[in-house]
């Protein structure tokens, strides 16, 4: 088992109440799974706490292994070890998440160089491949760019190709299209989709948006206020969901077909009929 997370409790400073509560989920080599529910949910702190990126305020118990190593009570330069080298991040919002005083490719090949100990030249080689990979039509340009120079689209390919760059063998992506329009969102998605297929790598996707997850996952997880409700593979929860927050989450995702001056589903009425 690659990344093997059982009975995971999270709480922040003082707060008696946790944000995650004894959560579990496995991903083996290229797995690939859905971790999905309501903002506040704690997909996030879920994916931070894997990750190690929680702080010195979180409190955390319970167990995350790595390829059967336990990553919990580590410390931060042991987790730095694996980051960006065996376990890659594509953080929420690329509108924020570069460093705005640093140009992209400097971006990049410092992940490169911190991890396979390449020389400037070689980091920039690297740099100029791996941004071509996602999809970037002119990588000298982009390498050169401020973030702010980017749209948000590349923005976005920029941050996968960091996470990608020393072709990890488990990416995290947080929200990764939320902040794009749905024509930048497609491709985006389906240059990921490539890249993993290409590497073999596994994926623990977070999203609110259940088309999303469908298009990327074979599995999926589905939270509420701390917990996981439900977990299987992603046909049979969808198609015959146990938990009546994930019955709600269906109905309310697709408002297309309403009829006009219908009252629209809510979560509520799933709890109420269960």
């Amino acid at each position: 088992m690659m990344l093997k997370v059982d009975q995971l409790t999270v709480r922040f400073g003082r707060r008696t109440t946790p944000a995650i509560s004894g959560i579990g989920f496995h991903i083996d080599q290229g797995e690939r799974l859905g971790l999905i529910g309501e903002s506040g949910s704690g997909k996030s702190v879920t994916s931070l706490a894997v990750m190690g990126l929680l702080g010195d305020t979180a409190r955390i118990s319970g167990s995350i292994r790595w390829k059967g190593e336990e990553l919990v009570g580590r410390s931060d330069a042991h987790y730095s070890r694996l980051r960006g080298a065996a376990m890659g991040m594509v953080f929420q919002e690329p509108m924020t998440a570069l460093d705005p005083t640093m140009r992209c490719g400097r971006q990049v090949a410092e992940v490169v160089r911190l991890h396979a100990g390449a020389d400037r030249g070689q980091a920039r080689a690297k740099v100029l491949e791996i941004l071509a990979t996602v999809g970037l039509a002119d990588p000298e340009r982009i390498a050169d760019s401020y973030p702010d120079e980017l749209s948000g689209g590349q923005r976005q390919r920029v941050l996968i190709a960091m996470a990608m760059v020393n072709s990890p063998q488990l990416l995290i992506a947080d929200e990764p299209t939320t902040a794009l329009d749905v024509t930048v969102q497609a491709k985006v998605l389906e240059e990921l989709d490539r890249m993993l297929a290409n590497t073999g790598a596994g994926l623990l996707f977070i999203s609110h948006d259940l088309a999303v997850v469908a298009r990327m996952c074979e599995r999926i997880a589905v939270m509420y206020r701390g917990s996981i409700v439900e977990t299987g593979r992603l046909d049979q929860v969808l198609g015959n969901p146990q938990h009546p927050y994930t019955a709600g989450l269906i109905a309310t995702a697709d408002i297309t077909s309403a009829e006009p001056g219908s009252r629209l589903p809510v979560i509520q009425d799933f709890w109420r009929q269960s």
